[in-house]
């Protein structure tokens, strides 16, 4: 089993553990470098790195940016980013103000099918910094009985087609990855088998993400299937891409994988990590 986890989430974007605890859990579990990649917002990162300098793991700066390329939603995780690099942080505000925006429009559909009160409900699952997604949404229909567990509320309500789905026109994929790699990250396509692409649409994706100087693609994480993770291995050695590794982890009961449960990337990938220092 890997003891590198580069794709996570704690309260400051959605999920259920604080930037502490968060560390704290990939400590225990094994796991030696941790990337914190909360949704459009790098505001965890000091509080993690604190706790992490004093468990002597290895925390690499981390986010996951929202982006809408052809209409669709796409999302690029930036691994080794400088938070402080000024046309990131304002790139990341509007899209925070964006997802309040959205908030709204979600509720909106929620109550057109009778389901009221979904925005303050949402809320009080926010944390501090009151970044929005629709997991908070989730977590409220769960609370209320109108699906079983957060998995089935997305399938249920929250995806394109369903009745809670609500379009939203997020960053450019070339400002996305402008941000990352100007500001010395590394940019990667998290997830891809989530996007449901055809062949060719895959293709392009690929090509544009490598002219804007996208380096990488998540071979392995909780949503692939080992069939997946095999299929993108192959993407990853045909485009000369880089290969990274994430849970995705969002909280416990919430999440297909824990923290430290990878498996190793498949023969022939070269690990995203590959030139960093000190990464086991």
């Amino acid at each position: 089993m890997l003891n590198i986890d580069l794709h996570c989430h704690s309260t400051i974007s959605d999920g259920l553990l604080t930037p502490t605890l968060l560390v704290n859990r990939a400590v225990q579990r094994g796991v030696k470098t941790l990337a914190l990649t909360d949704h459009d917002d790098v505001a965890g990162l000091d509080e993690a790195r604190q706790v992490a300098n004093a468990q002597n793991i290895q925390l690499i700066n981390g986010v996951e940016i929202s982006v809408s390329w052809r209409g669709r939603t796409i999302h690029i995780v930036g691994l080794g980013i400088d938070p402080e690099y000024g046309p990131l942080k304002e790139g990341l505000k509007s899209i925070r103000d964006g997802r309040s925006q959205r908030a709204q429009s979600i509720a909106a559909e929620l109550d057109r099918i009778g389901i009221k009160g979904s925005l303050e409900g949402a809320y009080k699952h926010v944390g501090e910094r009151r970044l929005i997604g629709r997991t908070h949404f989730a977590r409220f229909l769960v609370e209320y009985g109108y699906a079983k567990d957060v998995k089935s509320v997305f399938k249920k309500y929250l995806i394109k087609g369903k009745p809670g789905y609500a379009p939203h026109e997020w960053a450019a994929l070339s400002d996305a990855v402008g941000w990352i790699c100007e500001s010395g990250g590394r940019a990667v396509i998290a997830h891809p088998a989530r996007y449901k692409l055809g062949k060719n649409v895959l293709k392009d994706l690929f090509h544009d993400f490598r002219v804007l100087g996208g380096t990488a693609i998540e071979v392995i994480t909780a949503s692939h299937t080992p069939e997946q993770v095999l299929h993108f291995a192959q993407h990853a050695q045909e485009n000369n891409f880089l290969a990274s590794c994430g849970s995705d982890f969002h909280g416990p009961g919430e999440s297909y994988f824990d923290l430290g449960q990878l498996p190793n990337l498949p023969a022939g990938c070269i690990p995203v990590w590959h030139d960093w220092k000190n990464v086991a």
